[in-house]
């Protein structure tokens, strides 16, 4: 049995959703599974406690455990939740791997298994080169990186659909934000946590 980690970081509950379909992907399959969240920022938190969605989100998340370096140590996989800032991952997540130099310093994640989900608002907002820069300093610990492979994710080709990638799972919230993750962008997630789950597995035994 493997143990999957699940650290994301949410503003509006596009992430969180998501972040709750891989952990019972990864459940599904028999792991031990953990859901933390990423931290957020003073400065964001001041900015942005104006709108009702952002505070109505961070607190459907308050009761969930912030993420610590000895949540990753703990797992044998990782899958990231980590929505768009013009393309790249939001500071908050950058901060935490950051925080994580200690553990590329002694290879604490060298052989762990990682996997990334993320949300935009366009459909060519950073779906794919949010997950693609993201895996970059994941290499750099060691991770072996899973993606979402075609074949075992059908609604990746369905005319209507908006999020999947063959990087990893994503949904799309809109120009105002107000869509939720759909049933097809949510199965995903729980593939790709079943899928990361899976290879960890192996890997571990």
């Amino acid at each position: 049995m493997s143990k999957v980690l699940v650290p994301f970081y949410s503003s509006y509950g596009h992430i969180h959703e998501m972040a709750k379909a891989v952990a019972k992907g990864a459940e599904e399959t028999g792991a031990e599974v953990r859901i933390v969240r990423i931290p957020e920022s003073q400065m964001a938190k001041e900015g942005m406690s104006t709108q009702e969605a952002y505070v109505e989100a961070q607190n459907q998340q308050a009761d969930i455990p912030e993420a610590t370096t000895d949540d990753l140590v703990w797992a044998d996989g990782v899958v990231w939740g980590i929505p768009t800032r013009f393309g790249n991952m939001p500071a908050q997540v950058k901060q935490f791997m950051d925080a994580a130099g200690g553990l590329w310093a002694n290879g604490s994640l060298e052989g762990k298994v990682a996997g990334i989900f993320t949300s935009t608002n366009t459909a060519h907002g950073g779906q794919e080169t949010t997950i693609i820069t993201s895996v970059v300093p994941l290499l750099h610990f060691g991770f072996i990186f899973v993606g979402l492979p075609y074949g075992e994710n059908p609604e990746m080709t369905e005319r209507d659909f908006v999020g999947g990638t063959p990087y990893g799972a994503s949904t799309l919230a809109g120009p105002d934000g107000t869509r939720m993750p759909s049933e097809g962008e949510l199965t995903m997630g729980g593939r790709l946590g079943a899928r990361v789950a899976k290879v960890a597995e192996k890997l571990s035994n």
